[in-house]
């Protein structure tokens, strides 16, 4: 890894065996990040930074800006999303397997006496996990034939800076765990965003138009997700 210096930006660069380059900026402090062909040289990168520099200081400004939520405890009384919507953590010690319930404005969580922090996330994150697997092909159904696109499997997985990822040759989409949390036209969105990658594969103008001809109102959803207040983590870089 090397590291190229634009003011008071320090840009951190790795050269890959890719074709395109990526600019990430990431949270919790905007760190940014350079991914490169490792055939390019490092000034024709800090070339390709300069060129960005609005959009980094821009993204900056909003990563900084976003609201984060506390630690969570996983305790009765504690606040929780799902699809948008916030509920009561309810906390419950029975010799039943563990297990969540929706019911009313909690979030009910029965887990054995004695169970740990970290046990009671793992098991709320493999409820989240099991209804994003119910609601997912639903969409993915939904926009198969409008699009005209194939999804030949999906998975969930834990993320730090990205919503979904799309293997084109696999024809394989990963959707972020987070998104439960999520109201569910947010989700849809991101389902749509990775669904058109298997028609084009880059960010470019016909990204765009795919995306604007396809699911008109992607920007509004696009800023509402990035707006929302994002879940506590301890993050490592």
């Amino acid at each position: 890894m090397q590291k190229i210096q634009l003011g008071d930006i320090s840009v951190e660069v790795t050269l890959k065996d890719i074709k395109n380059v990526h600019l990430s900026v990431l949270p919790p402090l905007g760190q940014v990040k350079i991914a490169a062909p490792s055939r390019m040289d490092l000034d024709t990168i800090r070339i390709y930074a300069i060129s960005k520099l609005s959009w980094i200081k821009r993204q900056q400004a909003k990563i900084k800006g976003q609201q984060r939520e506390a630690p969570r405890e996983y305790i009765t009384r504690e606040s929780h999303y799902y699809q948008g919507k916030r509920y009561l953590l309810k906390v419950i010690e029975t010799e039943t397997t563990p297990h969540v319930i929706l019911k009313q404005n909690n979030l009910v969580l029965y887990i054995k006496p004695n169970t740990e922090k970290d046990k009671r996330k793992e098991i709320l994150n493999k409820w989240y996990r099991a209804q994003l697997k119910e609601t997912v092909p639903k969409y993915i159904a939904k926009w198969e034939p409008i699009i005209g696109v194939s999804v030949l499997d999906f998975d969930i997985r834990k993320m730090k800076t990205k919503w979904g990822t799309c293997d084109i040759e696999s024809q394989r989409i990963r959707l972020n765990l987070e998104l439960a949390r999520k109201p569910l036209p947010c989700l849809e969105y991101i389902v749509v965003h990775e669904m058109i990658h298997l028609l084009e594969r880059n960010h470019n103008k016909r990204f765009i138009s795919l995306m604007d001809k396809f699911l008109p109102n992607w920007k509004e959803l696009r800023e509402e997700l990035n707006w929302l207040p994002v879940s506590h983590r301890d993050w490592n870089y």
